[in-house]
């Protein structure tokens, strides 16, 4: 699929089918991560990847948000330095690429950022110095996704040279 087409079908799922993720999916998910640009190229974030089943239930009861995630076949905690300028928005671009690739290969994702952070840092073993930026669950979606997506007419939230003037056609011809 081309990345627009990603882009105007992928919708957040929170529940998902028991069929795992093949190993080399996976992989392309973090590698995507590991490939997205980052502050100064610093490439701050950290992954854990969370598969096995009780550690999974450990994610969920550690989350105030995310309950759902204990059905998810996999799931990926991402971790920033906030020493580097734009971190949040570093987060931003990988998480975002994460859930692009995999749905690339139909795997559904959601995301999460209410935690328990002390059960959460204890649980998973998380340095005091790095900052959650979210938590992505992924599987296979248990319904059909239509990808049919519930947003705003463009001409309602963007503007023509200065805000609040109307964008029309002409402006990209």
């Amino acid at each position: 699929m081309d990345a627009f087409e990603a882009i105007s079908t992928k919708l957040d799922v929170r529940e998902f089918k028991s069929q795992r993720v093949p190993g080399d999916v996976k992989r392309k998910v973090l590698e995507a991560a590991r490939l997205t640009g980052s502050s100064m190229n610093r490439q701050h974030w950290r992954f854990i990847v969370v598969q096995d089943r009780s550690n999974l239930k450990k994610l969920a009861a550690d989350s105030t948000s995310g309950r759902w995630v204990a059905g998810a076949d996999f799931a990926v905690i991402i971790l920033t330095d906030p020493k580097v300028p734009g971190h949040t928005i570093d987060a931003g671009r990988v998480i975002q690429d994460m859930e692009l690739a995999a749905w690339n290969f139909g795997v559904a994702s959601g995301i999460y950022v209410g935690v328990d952070e002390a059960a959460l840092r204890k649980d998973f073993a998380i340095p005091e110095s790095l900052k959650l930026g979210a938590i992505l669950g992924f599987g296979y979606p248990k319904r059909k996704i239509v990808g049919k997506k519930d947003r705003k007419p463009l001409e309602e939230i963007a503007f023509s040279e200065k805000f609040g003037k109307d964008i029309a056609a002409s402006d990209f011809s």
